[in-house]
């Protein structure tokens, strides 16, 4: 973190130095930020807001609050992560407190520790507010926690953008298959098929309880279960689309418990 906190800054607008604050807004619900994530975003001069982020909190703003839609869709971008960056260093350049709201938490996935370093290199004071991550976040609120005793110790988040059968991927797919614990994967319904058919043939059995959470804002979700061996066309059948969460191991058969 930066030597110089937004604390430091409490009103930008009286010729203060500019600060940038990384938020995580949690899985979507307005009332799943943190507290200081909350305050930071009310005293912001410029948001810089994801597709995935709590966006009915922008209602609450001051009028005169620059709002500029970062929102990434698949297959799209409206901004460059360099765009994004130089922005968020050029408004705080300018004397104005910039918070940077996304979807989840900053560092899991969400491209956090890449603006961290462009304000770092830049000499920008800055601030990463931690929120609560999708990967716990939608299974939770789906009645499925992602560990639970007497079933598993351990869970792996992974991402699902790059295809396991690519060699571009990093994740340690045989691991990820023989490993008992929980596997939750994040930004992965595309590649559903392939991903259940890699863990399947690395070694995760066929009828392992597998679920497919489709959420937007935290709230209203459509989830669909099924055998591993079952889990694309299950979901293809539902309609799932994009932004879902990934479910795979014996923790899921506790929502018909636990709903």
């Amino acid at each position: 973190m930066s030597d110089t906190h937004p604390d430091t800054h409490p009103d930008t607008r009286h010729g203060r130095a500019g600060w940038v604050a990384l938020v995580g807004g949690g899985p979507g619900r307005p009332d799943l930020i943190t507290v200081r994530g909350l305050e930071l975003l009310r005293r912001a001069d410029v948001v810089v807001v994801d597709r995935l982020a709590p966006r009915a909190l922008l209602d609450d703003l001051r009028p005169e609050v620059e709002i500029v839609d970062a929102g990434k869709e698949p297959h799209g971008h409206n901004l460059t992560q360099e765009e994004i960056n130089r922005l968020v260093v050029d408004r705080a350049g300018r004397g104005l407190g910039v918070v940077r709201l996304k979807g989840g938490d900053p560092f899991v996935f969400g491209r956090g520790g890449e603006e961290a370093l462009a304000c770092a290199e830049a000499r920008v004071p800055w601030e990463v507010v931690p929120g609560v991550t999708s990967a716990v976040a939608v299974p939770a609120l789906a009645g499925i926690p992602v560990t639970h005793r007497g079933i598993t110790q351990d869970v792996t988040v992974v991402s699902g953008h790059v295809d396991p059968s690519h060699p571009g991927s990093t994740v340690d797919w045989d691991a990820v298959a023989t490993g008992a614990g929980t596997v939750v994967v994040l930004m992965g319904v595309g590649a559903l098929a392939r991903i259940a058919a890699e863990m399947i043939k690395r070694g995760r059995a066929r009828s392992t309880p597998t679920a497919v959470i489709h959420s937007r804002n935290g709230g209203d979700q459509q989830v669909v279960t099924g055998p591993l061996a079952d889990i694309a066309s299950l979901a293809s059948d539902a309609g799932i689309e994009s932004p879902s969460v990934i479910v795979i191991g014996d923790v899921v058969a506790l929502r018909d418990k636990l709903t």
